[in-house]
C-alpha cells in the first residue's frame, strides 16, 4: 500500500498519512458492519470527491449493501442552501437505511440539503459518514454519525479531495497552500 508520491510543491505538509487513513476506514467499516447487519443498507456518495473514501470503506463492510451516486452543482459562497442535482440516484431508496458517505463536511449547506433530499425520498433512516470534519468552517448544523477525523480550517487535498480537479490521486491528505512563487 504505502506508495511513495512526492508532496506537491503547492502543499505545505501531509496532514493525515495513508496508513492512518486506512486504519480509520477499517474501524468505520467495522462500525457500519455491526450497525447495519441484516438490513437494506445503501451507501450513497456525492461524486467526485467521495468516491475514493466510498471505495475503500465499502471493502471494509462485511454486511450486504448497495452503492449509489449523486452529483450536485457546487453551491456559491453566500448562496445558502440552493443545490442543483446534476446526477440523481439510480435506485429507489424508499424504506432503505441510507448512509451518505462524504469526503469532507465544511460549511454544511450542501450536506444539509442532500440529507433532507434523502429523507424526502422515503429512506427508513439517513446517517452521515464523513472522512473529514472541518468544524471551524461550519455554518449549518449537520449531525455526523460516523466521523473519520476532525481537522482545522486548512484547505486540504488528496484522497479524493481536489483543487481545480488536481491532487485527488494523492494517497494521503495534505494541506494545500497554493502555487509557490506567487
Amino acid at each position: 500500500m504505502n506508495r511513495t508520491l512526492t508532496l506537491p510543491s503547492e502543499c505545505d505538509s501531509v496532514l493525515i498519512d495513508e496508513a492512518t487513513i486506512a486504519a480509520r476506514v477499517a474501524e468505520l467499516g467495522a462500525e457500519l458492519s455491526a450497525d447495519y447487519a441484516g438490513v437494506d443498507l445503501r451507501l450513497v456518495t456525492v461524486l467526485r470527491g467521495g468516491l475514493f473514501f466510498l471505495a475503500d470503506l465499502c471493502r471494509q463492510i462485511s454486511c450486504d449493501m448497495r452503492l449509489d451516486f449523486l452529483a450536485v452543482a457546487p453551491y456559491q459562497p453566500g448562496g445558502g442552501s440552493s443545490v442543483r442535482v446534476t446526477k440523481d440516484l439510480d435506485d429507489d431508496i424508499a424504506g432503505a437505511s441510507v448512509v451518505l458517505v462524504e469526503d469532507i463536511v465544511d460549511t454544511g449547506y450542501t450536506l444539509r440539503t442532500i440529507l433532507d433530499l434523502l429523507r424526502f425520498r422515503g429512506a427508513k433512516s439517513v446517517k452521515l459518514c464523513a472522512l473529514l470534519d472541518k468544524k471551524a468552517a461550519r455554518e449549518v448544523a449537520v449531525p455526523i454519525d460516523y466521523r473519520g477525523f476532525e481537522i482545522g480550517n486548512e484547505f486540504v487535498v488528496g484522497y479524493g479531495l481536489d483543487f481545480d480537479e488536481k491532487y485527488r490521486n494523492l494517497p494521503y491528505i495534505a494541506v494545500y497552500e497554493g502555487p509557490t512563487g506567487n
